[in-house]
Formats: structure tokens, sequence, C-alpha cells
């Protein structure tokens, strides 16, 4: 699906148990057509010929009611109002097109002249297509979008839990200075396929509408905390020279195989070497990540230890009366630092144990 901000807005109006998602259902049950346009700037009305001029209030009705003419609806989605009915449009018969029934070549035509959605529902097919700018979607209905998302969520849960396994393996790495390129590749390249199936996941709910309200909670609890957690293992093994927001705008750009590839990723990251030779490069961790997993410790805190001592290695072996030389930090919350650290050290041993 397309991932832009408009498609989005408009497929929210369109989604399930919305009012003009249940006027074209209408349409369709009715074994009827419709051609519905959304927008009454002054380059929709310069394309409208005869027709009725209407200013009306929206309804599901209503529109099932104008769609027994076989002219178009014009629709003001600002105020959600009917405004023409009946009408027919005169777009531009040059603009290339491989739609061949009137209606959707009609529809076609006038999203990409002007740009604004134009809904076509086919009376033979019972289908729903959009159009926005050239491009045609087909709208699928609530069962089988449910499905998709079902197993979307499914997919997504899998992966959270595989990403699960490979973060506590680098912890325990990063507690022993263990860490190999491989390792953080690893749980990078987890983070980012966490990131595309929950992607795809928002996707599906948005189609949905108030159907997908039980499944959304569900992305909402599997994705908790999954962006502070990358940003924090991004920064904790990037150069200082890197941005954090190209390292992942790289990440984005890699396609599904580019992504399997762990020595590109390892790039991404910044390591440097050539072959598969760079995955052994060992990595020291700055403690971002492991700081950040003490409970009420603020984010300049963790900002403010990790420059001071640069490594985790380093920052395991400091006293509280070292931590105390930090600006805000205080005897208890030295104490409360250096009691969470090793507290996190004895879980890493006890979880390796298992």
């Amino acid at each position: 699906m397309n991932e832009a901000p408009r498609f989005r807005e408009v497929i929210t109006m369109l989604a399930p148990g919305t009012e003009l998602r249940d006027g074209l259902d209408r349409v369709i049950k009715a074994h009827a057509g419709a051609l519905v346009v959304l927008g009454y700037e002054d380059r929709i009305k310069r394309m409208c010929s005869d027709g009725f001029e209407f200013d009306i209030e929206f309804s599901a009705t209503r529109l099932r009611e104008l769609c027994k003419m076989d002219g178009a609806v014009i629709i003001d989605p600002e105020k959600w109002r009917i405004r023409r009915a009946n009408v027919q449009l005169l777009p531009d018969p040059s603009i290339p097109t491989t739609e061949s029934g009137m209606r959707h070549r009609t529809a076609h035509r006038v999203a990409v002249q002007t740009g604004n959605p134009v809904i076509a529902v086919s009376h033979s097919l019972h289908a729903i297509s959009l159009y926005l700018d050239n491009k045609r979607y087909v709208l699928d209905d609530p069962e089988t979008l449910l499905s998709r998302a079902n197993l979307a969520i499914a997919t997504l849960e899998k992966y959270r839990n595989r990403l699960t396994e490979v973060s506590d393996f680098l912890s325990a790495f990063e507690i022993d200075d263990l860490v190999t390129a491989r390792d953080v590749a690893l749980v990078v390249q987890r983070q980012e396929m966490v990131r595309r199936v929950g992607h795809e996941v928002s996707d599906l709910l948005i189609q949905l509408g108030e159907h997908g309200r039980l499944l959304k909670m569900q992305q909402a609890e599997l994705t908790r905390g999954f962006a502070v957690n990358r940003s924090l293992l991004i920064r904790d093994y990037m150069p200082e020279s890197f941005s954090e927001e190209k390292v992942v705008a790289r990440l984005g750009g890699l396609d599904d195989a580019e992504l399997l590839d762990l020595v590109l990723v390892a790039r991404i990251m910044g390591v440097s070497g050539s072959g598969a030779e760079i995955l052994e490069t060992p990595l020291s961790a700055r403690g971002l990540r492991m700081l950040a997993r003490i409970p009420r410790l603020p984010a300049h805190i963790v900002e403010a230890i990790s420059s001071r001592w640069g490594t985790l290695s380093e920052l395991l072996e400091v006293s509280t009366e070292q931590l105390q030389r930090i600006e805000g930090v205080g005897p208890q919350r030295a104490q409360i630092i250096h009691d969470g650290l090793e507290t996190l050290v004895e879980k890493s041993a006890v979880n390796r144990i298992r």
C-alpha cells in the first residue's frame, strides 16, 4: 500500500464503519454503480456539465439514492456536503488510461487531471475502486482485510519474539564485552523487519476502521517501547560522526533481499572493512541501552553518564562516588544506578545458565 499521508487520509474516509463506506456498500448491495468525486474546487466545477446542484448534508442513504442516476456525485469532504448529482464529467480525453468501462475511464482521467480522489463502484464486479493521482486501488471487503490483518499480527508477534531473543543475547555479550558486528547487525536487521511488518499492520488497520479496534490493541502491545529501543541501539553503536536519521533512512531504503545481508547492515551501522570478515569486528556499546533499563532514570542523565565513560565495560566498573560527579546524580540516584547495573549483570548470568 501507498505510504503517502494523503493516501492514508483518503483511505480513512473509506474505512468500514464510516458514513461514506456505508453509502458505497449500499450501492453495491443494490447491484448499482457509482461515480463519486471528493472535492468541489474550481477545477472540479469547470469539468462538470448538467446535473443538479445541491448543498445538503452528506448521508449514506442520500448517496445511495442519488447514485440511482447515471451521473457523478460531487461531495465536499471538508464540510461533508453533497454539492452536485447526476453530473456529466468532461476530463481531458487525451489523458491515457487502461480502463475500459466508461465510469472507470472517467474516474481515472478526473483523478489524474485534478489530483482529487475519485471513487468508482462497478455494478457488475461489486467492487469499489479508488483513483488517486495516477493509481488505482481496489478496496477489499472487511472479511478479507480482517484475515490479512490477523495474519500480519501473527507475523509481527513472531518477529517481535525473535527480536527479543537476539536482543537478550546481545545484552549478555555486552556485559562480557564480547560483542561483534554480527551480533549488532542481527538485532538491527530484526528491528527493521519488525518495523516493516508493523507498518503493514498499520496500513491494514487504517483500512479496517472500527472493525480493527481489537487488533489495534494487539499491535500497540507488540510494539510498545520499540521505537525507543531501536533509537538506543543505533546510538549505542554508530560512529559519533554518523546521524541516527540517516542510518534509519538507509535501513528503510533496503529492499527485502538486501536487508538479509548482514554485511550490508553492518556497513550502514558504520563498521568498516571488506568482505564477510567485518562481521567479526569487535564492538563496544556506549551503555545507552543498558542504562535505559534502569527504572526512573531520566534521559539526560543516561546521556551524561554514557558520554562521561564512553563504553559499557568502563561503566560497569565505576563506583557510586564516581557517579555522583555527574551533574544531577546525588548519593541516592548513584546507588540506584550502581545497583541497577549489578542487577542487570546478575540477570544476564542467570539467563545464560538457563
